[in-house]
Protein backbone atom coordinates (compact mmCIF):
# COMPACT_ATOMS: atom_id res chain seq x y z
CA UNK A 1 0.00 0.00 0.00
CA UNK A 2 1.57 3.19 -1.05
CA UNK A 3 -0.03 6.34 -2.64
CA UNK A 4 -0.90 7.33 -5.82
CA UNK A 5 -0.13 10.45 -7.54
CA UNK A 6 -2.73 11.04 -9.76
CA UNK A 7 -0.35 13.27 -11.82
CA UNK A 8 1.99 10.58 -12.07
CA UNK A 9 -0.92 7.75 -13.38
CA UNK A 10 -2.08 10.38 -16.23
CA UNK A 11 1.43 10.98 -17.18
CA UNK A 12 2.29 7.43 -17.56
CA UNK A 13 -0.03 6.85 -20.37
CA UNK A 14 -1.28 8.61 -23.72
CA UNK A 15 -4.71 6.83 -24.95
CA UNK A 16 -7.68 8.86 -24.64
CA UNK A 17 -11.08 7.20 -23.09
CA UNK A 18 -8.94 4.24 -21.95
CA UNK A 19 -9.33 4.10 -18.29
CA UNK A 20 -6.50 3.28 -15.89
CA UNK A 21 -7.46 1.86 -12.55
CA UNK A 22 -5.63 3.41 -9.75
CA UNK A 23 -7.26 2.13 -6.92
CA UNK A 24 -9.77 -0.38 -5.02
CA UNK A 25 -12.58 0.56 -2.55
CA UNK A 26 -14.32 -2.56 -1.21
CA UNK A 27 -15.98 -3.32 -4.79
CA UNK A 28 -15.57 -0.24 -6.58
CA UNK A 29 -12.77 0.86 -8.79
CA UNK A 30 -11.43 4.12 -8.94
CA UNK A 31 -10.03 5.11 -12.71
CA UNK A 32 -8.76 7.57 -14.28
CA UNK A 33 -8.37 8.82 -17.65
CA UNK A 34 -7.95 11.12 -20.44
CA UNK A 35 -10.67 12.44 -22.91
CA UNK A 36 -10.94 13.97 -25.79
CA UNK A 37 -13.80 15.06 -28.21
CA UNK A 38 -17.01 12.20 -28.13
CA UNK A 39 -17.89 8.89 -26.64
CA UNK A 40 -20.67 7.44 -27.65
CA UNK A 41 -24.06 6.84 -26.36
CA UNK A 42 -24.67 4.25 -23.23
CA UNK A 43 -26.14 3.38 -20.43
CA UNK A 44 -25.36 1.39 -17.43
CA UNK A 45 -28.58 -0.81 -16.23
CA UNK A 46 -27.29 -1.72 -12.97
CA UNK A 47 -24.82 0.95 -11.40
CA UNK A 48 -24.55 5.16 -11.46
CA UNK A 49 -21.47 6.49 -13.02
CA UNK A 50 -19.38 9.42 -11.03
CA UNK A 51 -17.47 11.62 -13.02
CA UNK A 52 -14.82 14.09 -11.00
CA UNK A 53 -12.98 16.43 -13.79
CA UNK A 54 -8.86 16.81 -12.67
CA UNK A 55 -8.12 19.42 -15.69
CA UNK A 56 -9.91 20.47 -18.63
CA UNK A 57 -13.90 20.43 -18.63
CA UNK A 58 -16.61 17.89 -19.52
CA UNK A 59 -19.53 18.03 -21.38
CA UNK A 60 -21.97 14.93 -20.23
CA UNK A 61 -25.53 14.94 -22.75
CA UNK A 62 -28.67 13.10 -20.86
CA UNK A 63 -31.39 11.78 -22.89
CA UNK A 64 -34.29 11.67 -20.35
CA UNK A 65 -37.76 11.10 -20.64
CA UNK A 66 -38.08 12.01 -24.01
CA UNK A 67 -35.86 14.96 -23.67
CA UNK A 68 -32.29 15.91 -24.09
CA UNK A 69 -29.98 18.20 -21.86
CA UNK A 70 -26.00 18.80 -21.07
CA UNK A 71 -24.21 18.79 -18.34
CA UNK A 72 -21.47 21.16 -18.27
CA UNK A 73 -18.77 20.19 -15.57
CA UNK A 74 -15.86 22.43 -14.90
CA UNK A 75 -12.15 21.19 -13.25
CA UNK A 76 -13.02 20.07 -10.12
CA UNK A 77 -16.64 19.10 -10.71
CA UNK A 78 -18.22 15.90 -10.13
CA UNK A 79 -21.84 14.68 -11.22
CA UNK A 80 -23.02 11.14 -11.08
CA UNK A 81 -25.17 9.63 -13.98
CA UNK A 82 -28.22 7.74 -12.28
CA UNK A 83 -28.24 4.05 -13.85
CA UNK A 84 -31.06 3.48 -16.42
CA UNK A 85 -29.72 7.60 -17.91
CA UNK A 86 -28.51 7.32 -21.61
CA UNK A 87 -25.99 9.92 -21.67
CA UNK A 88 -22.61 10.68 -24.00
CA UNK A 89 -19.76 12.23 -22.52
CA UNK A 90 -17.60 15.12 -24.42
CA UNK A 91 -14.86 16.29 -24.05
CA UNK A 92 -14.29 19.81 -26.02
CA UNK A 93 -10.56 20.00 -25.35
CA UNK A 94 -8.42 17.46 -23.76
CA UNK A 95 -9.15 17.01 -19.96
CA UNK A 96 -8.48 14.27 -17.80
CA UNK A 97 -11.02 12.53 -15.31
CA UNK A 98 -11.76 10.45 -12.52
CA UNK A 99 -14.19 7.75 -12.12
CA UNK A 100 -15.97 6.07 -9.28
CA UNK A 101 -17.32 2.62 -10.20
CA UNK A 102 -18.69 -1.13 -9.43
CA UNK A 103 -15.61 -3.47 -10.41
CA UNK A 104 -16.21 -5.17 -13.96
CA UNK A 105 -18.00 -2.35 -15.42
CA UNK A 106 -17.56 -1.82 -18.82
CA UNK A 107 -16.99 1.79 -20.35
CA UNK A 108 -19.44 1.48 -23.02
CA UNK A 109 -21.95 0.68 -20.80
CA UNK A 110 -24.86 -2.43 -21.38
CA UNK A 111 -26.58 -0.61 -24.30
CA UNK A 112 -24.24 1.19 -26.30
CA UNK A 113 -24.40 2.76 -30.28
CA UNK A 114 -21.69 1.16 -32.34
CA UNK A 115 -18.00 1.64 -30.63
CA UNK A 116 -15.74 4.16 -32.59
CA UNK A 117 -12.47 3.22 -33.11
CA UNK A 118 -10.89 5.63 -30.52
CA UNK A 119 -13.19 4.42 -27.58
CA UNK A 120 -11.56 1.43 -25.66
CA UNK A 121 -14.37 -1.03 -24.47
CA UNK A 122 -13.22 -1.96 -21.61
CA UNK A 123 -13.46 -2.61 -17.47
CA UNK A 124 -10.39 -0.13 -16.75
CA UNK A 125 -6.73 -1.31 -17.27
CA UNK A 126 -3.81 -1.93 -14.78
CA UNK A 127 -1.79 0.96 -13.80
CA UNK A 128 1.55 0.42 -14.83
Amino acid sequence: MEPISLDAALASFTKTWSPRIVASVNDYDVRVAKVDGEHLWHTHDHTDEFFLVLDGELHISLRENGTERTVVLPKGSVFTVPRGIEHKPNAPAPTSILLFEPTGTLTVGDRHDEIPAHVDATTGHTLM
